[in-house]
């Protein structure tokens, strides 16, 4: 399996997904802007999403596909279908539960995750009745997970990669068409969520059929696979998720703050997980698998060099993306938000969190390719402590910055935290002999840092003043900045291949 390849199959799902992101970003904006009804909304949204990354896609997918490999790599075709049809069955049955006790624990759930909004009653109620609406996608989101994980394991990335983009869809049509059918008309984002969960769930459950892995109910708690996966599960909710435990207590600062303050953060962190995700996700996606088929075929030096071609290709990819998101960060926003009640202070506003969080991006990618390294050998004690010990900086930092920094401060703590976790990741792997770095990295670091210098003076040139963004009309702004994403592609291009970059370097296979 060509690795680049699949990073790339992968990556164009995940930019698809992104760009209808962003069109269903720009229907919330232009319908909701950023306000009352906004925050109650995006606390509702965070809560089930944090649950998700918590529990679905973070610890529990850390936990099962390595061990699912493993299964799939030693032992016979039955035994692998066993874990499967055990795991979901158990799976499904906790999270059945969850999202009950979440609908009926919904006003306490708002009043600790979000404290501020008791002061307000009706924006409290508001988002109490969000919540409960979109609560039960954790069910459909987890579900999603697992399948996402034996698809993956088999190496049909582009299945879970394109999925997302149901949900997207979903709150495209009913911000477009449906919002003046509720009251509030900002219920009808809620019910998108609830409707997009289905949908994502229904599209994979064909996909597994086909590669005979559907799962049948199969009630065995005793099965020692459901034992090892929960084993691991617990503690790699602090070890893979620090940030987004991090993001929801953002939520709790920022629920003090002026009106704003938590649909500020929100519309940067969107833009911020543009590169994140297509970056982050997509490597740490097809990495997890091939790790752990090397890690049980005892290939300890093919396990190593594949960290090392992660981590060149991160630092290829992602320094570039935080460079120009940071120079780039009002036309982004402009182009993007500017439209409808997202007023010009939403949109300086929101410039100043983008910043602060494009400080820490290069960070939050390299831990999801950095943790991978651990729990595909099933080590989860070592993230865990490196978790905590990051979860306790950044709130520290949180609250030196958010007196002077205010709803940015936040962000700030957020991406300096990220950096401090892959940093502590990095020196355990060296630490602990697991990873050793190739040949050639100083040359390079210095030639990727150049290319970036070179492209970040390019743009900020070009892009002119930042106000002047938001007194352009949108044909404008549309076409300037579709020419100032080409130019910082050009430029960084031209000066890697000046600089004797070729893509056949980066071709490297994997486990499969």
């Amino acid at each position: 399996m060509n690795l680049l390849r699949a990073l790339a199959t992968v990556s164009s799902m995940t930019l698809l997904s992104r760009i209808l992101g962003y069109v269903r970003d720009f229907f919330i904006a232009r319908v909701f802007g950023a306000g009352l009804a906004t925050d109650a909304f995006f606390v509702a949204l965070r809560i089930p999403n944090l649950m998700r990354r918590l529990f679905a896609e973070g610890a529990f997918s850390q936990a099962f596909v390595p061990i699912l490999a493993e299964v799939r790599n030693r032992e016979s075709p039955e035994d692998t279908r066993a874990l499967v049809d055990c795991v979901s069955t158990a799976l499904f049955l906790a999270l059945l539960a969850a999202a009950a006790v979440g609908m009926a624990l919904a006003p306490l759930v708002v009043y600790v995750s979000a404290p501020g909004f008791a002061a307000e009653p009706g924006k409290f109620e508001l988002t109490v009745a969000l919540l409960r609406i979109t609560f039960p996608y954790i069910l459909f989101i987890s579900l999603v997970a697992l399948a996402a994980g034996v698809l993956n394991t088999w190496s049909r990335f582009a299945v879970p990669a394109f999925t997302p983009v149901l949900l997207n869809v979903s709150f495209i049509v009913g911000a477009a068409f449906f919002a003046e059918r509720f009251d509030p008309p900002v219920l009808v984002l809620a019910w998108a969520v609830f409707i997009g969960g289905v949908l994502q769930l229904a599209f994979q459950l064909p996909f597994l059929w086909k590669i005979g892995m559907l799962p049948r109910w199969r009630l065995d708690f005793r099965h020692p696979g459901v034992a090892r996966v929960l084993k691991l599960m617990g503690p790699a909710v602090f070890g893979v998720s620090v940030s987004q435990v991090s993001l929801l207590i953002n939520t709790i600062f920022a629920s003090f703050l002026v009106t704003g303050s938590v649909s500020w953060l929100y519309y940067a962190d969107r833009l911020m997980e543009f590169p994140a995700g297509m970056l982050g996700v997509a490597l740490g996606t097809i990495l997890l698998p091939s790790l752990s088929k090397h890690h049980a075929g005892g290939a300890s030096e093919e396990y190593s060099r594949l960290l090392d071609w992660g981590l060149r290709v991160t630092l290829l990819l992602a320094l570039p993306a935080a460079a120009a998101l940071a120079v780039l960060a009002m036309p982004l926003i402009a182009t993007l938000f500017h439209y409808g009640r997202f007023s010009a202070e939403d949109a300086w506003m929101t410039r100043e969190a983008l910043v602060a969080y494009s400080v820490g991006l290069v960070g939050m990618i390299l831990v999801k390719i950095l943790a991978p390294g651990f729990y595909a050998r099933q080590n989860v004690v070592t993230p865990v402590k490196i978790g905590l010990v990051t979860l306790a900086a950044t709130q520290a930092m949180n609250l030196a910055f958010i007196i002077p920094l205010k709803h940015a401060g936040l962000a700030l703590a957020i991406g300096l935290g990220a950096c401090l976790n892959a940093l502590l990741l990095y020196l355990m792997l060296r630490k602990q002999d697991i990873y050793t770095p190739q040949p050639g990295w100083l040359a390079f670091a210095l030639k990727v840092g150049v290319s970036v210098v070179a492209m970040a003076a390019a743009l900020g040139v070009a892009m002119g003043p930042a106000a002047a963004w938001l007194a352009a009309g949108w044909q404008w702004k549309s076409a300037m900045l579709a020419g100032l994403v080409l130019l910082g592609f050009a430029v960084y291009g031209a000066c890697l291949l000046a600089l004797g970059f070729r893509p056949r370097h980066f071709v490297i296979r994997g486990a499969d």
